[in-house]
């Protein structure tokens, strides 16, 4: 039953380094993307993270111990930004504030794909081999946090609630804003995240995949014009 459990990685050093370059993108990732929505929803006039003390880099204030359990055990976690929507100036202030957070994954992925083109060139290295280099393990965990932070920024653009895409798309979309505000359908948005996370691995999967390709094109790209 626990045979195939994420945590059962720390303990094969074949996968160890793995496991923790995993578990380090995501915190990192995670508290950025949160510290995004903060950041942006005070510059739209809600001051609410700043008095619920929510403006850190502390992950147990942004994940909390039950996400952090999960990511270490499961490796999967998520984090929470409070906002008060009715605090927020100007028209589109809620997409904003929600498209934030996957725009700081996005950038993440993209320095992510270019520090893994350098780290090829100066180490002239493969990322497999036999016995990984201090020089490989950097261009694992580029390749990790790369991966990690596309796969966020598509994640969390999907419009189902409680993710970011939701939100941006009630805030150009009255009908759909009616339909997420309904008390009457929280039970179908549960069964609506509950599948997306349960399936999300089909679309995310050609995500990796291309992440990957982009990564070697530009390795490649950057060995040929130095």
């Amino acid at each position: 039953m626990f045979d195939n459990l994420f945590i059962q990685r720390l303990f094969d050093p074949a996968s160890r380094f793995e496991y923790l370059a995993w578990v380090l993108t995501a915190v990192i990732s995670v508290v950025l993307h949160e510290l995004a929505h903060g950041w942006m929803a005070i510059r739209c006039g809600d001051d609410t993270p700043i008095r619920e003390g929510r403006m850190t880099g502390n992950p147990l204030v942004h994940m909390g111990p039950f996400s952090l359990v999960a990511l270490f055990v499961f490796g999967f976690a998520w984090g929470m930004m409070p906002i008060d929507p009715s605090r927020l100036r100007g028209k589109y202030a809620e997409a904003k504030v929600a498209i934030a957070g996957p725009l700081v994954n996005l950038t993440l992925a993209a320095l992510c794909a270019v520090g893994f083109a350098i780290a090829v060139r100066v180490s002239g290295l493969e990322l497999v081999a036999d016995e990984p280099s201090i020089a490989q393990n950097v261009q694992t965990l580029l390749v990790y946090a790369g991966m990690g932070n596309a796969m966020l920024f598509v994640f969390n653009l999907l419009p189902v609630p409680p993710l970011d895409g939701s939100h941006i798309l009630a805030n150009f979309h009255r009908g759909y804003e009616r339909f997420i505000s309904n008390p009457a359908n929280h039970g179908m948005f549960m069964l609506m995240f509950i599948g997306a996370f349960a399936f999300g691995g089909v679309l995310l999967t050609p995500v990796m995949v291309a992440y990957m390709h982009v990564c070697v094109r530009l390795a490649v790209l950057v060995m040929t014009f130095t």
